[in-house]
């Protein structure tokens, strides 16, 4: 099998490519830049106007990783502009020259986003998701989706969604590595009393699932959610980040309604929301139809993207 994997190097497309490698199958990543090693490589951007044409021969796959995902700083409508360009038509124009070139399937991996923000205690997000998004990422992502369907029944492409929550491990930017700052730092929290429960993806749990579904027969024409199936709330992963460091759990019992009044004060409910908030999904359907079990525990995962980080501050 040979793979085309946009967004080679990225946190999780860079991981799709180097397993596939190593897998014994044919890799083409596709990234902004020419450097990825050894891994032969097709430089573009990703948009309405991209010609594919040459990076598309042979390709029997595409596991499409590249998004937008950062935040813009302009106004409403360019940010939704800006993440449409990449996310919506550029997925889009990808996946209609991979079915004029013959390529039998595309793995989109969307994001859980698309489902919504937060749920309900006990009522996870499911793969049918029946309303609409209102944030510009997961808006983008949801309008490719549908759109994707319409070029599957068209042309026969057979279209594969994989909806990831957060995903953690060696290399992981953002939220996760500014947390493990704090507890690296032995900053005391306010979050000792956080009783939510948030569903996380390692990063090598959801490549095998990436990777089964370029080839499973029951993958073809369904949407994924996926998870480490162990949920935790925000004050657990604290802790077992910090056991994995071998550090203090410095947290304190600061009650969640205060948590959250503080950050409406200052004008940033969201991150309350974040920390404090539930964000549950059911990974069934994908275990049943795929018979599919994340391969690596959550504590596994955590002391893995741990051993990265201290590994990372030490050189």
């Amino acid at each position: 099998m040979k793979l085309l994997v946009t967004g080679a190097s990225g946190l999780v497309g860079s991981s799709v490519a180097n397993t596939a490698v190593r897998k014994g199958l044919r890799v083409l990543g596709q990234t902004r830049t020419n450097d990825l090693g050894d891994l032969p490589v097709f430089t573009s951007d990703i948009s309405a106007s991209t010609d594919w044409s040459s990076a598309l021969n042979g390709v029997d796959c595409i596991v499409h990783c590249a998004a937008r995902v950062h935040q813009m700083k302009d106004g409403d409508h360019s940010r939704m502009d800006a993440y449409r360009d990449v996310n919506t038509y550029g997925t889009l124009n990808l996946a209609r020259q991979a079915a004029e070139h013959s390529v039998k399937r595309f793995v989109f991996i969307s994001s859980i986003k698309v489902n919504g923000e937060i749920t309900v205690s006990g009522a996870p997000f499911v793969s049918q998701s029946h309303q609409v998004p209102s944030e510009p990422y997961g808006l983008s992502k949801y309008e490719a989706e549908q759109e994707l369907w319409k070029i599957a029944e068209e042309t026969g492409l057979e279209v594969v969604v994989i909806r990831p929550p957060l995903v953690y491990g060696p290399g992981v930017k953002a939220n996760f590595l500014s947390m493990m700052n704090w507890v690296y730092k032995g900053i005391p929290l306010p979050l000792g009393a956080i009783h939510n429960q948030r569903s996380l993806v390692f990063l090598d749990n959801l490549v095998d699932l990436i990777l089964t579904c370029c080839a499973h027969p029951n993958a073809k024409g369904q949407t994924f959610l996926v998870s480490d199936n162990e949920d935790v709330s925000t004050s657990q992963l604290l802790s077992l980040v910090a056991k994995a460091m071998d550090k203090s759990n410095r947290m304190l019992p600061i009650p969640m309604s205060w948590l959250s009044l503080a950050a409406r004060l200052i004008g940033k409910p969201q991150i309350a929301q974040r920390l404090c908030g539930n964000l549950q999904v059911d990974i069934s359907n994908t275990v049943e139809k795929l018979s599919w079990k994340p391969p690596y525990s959550l504590e596994y995962g955590i002391q893995k993207t741990v051993d990265a980080y201290l590994k990372s501050n030490t050189i």
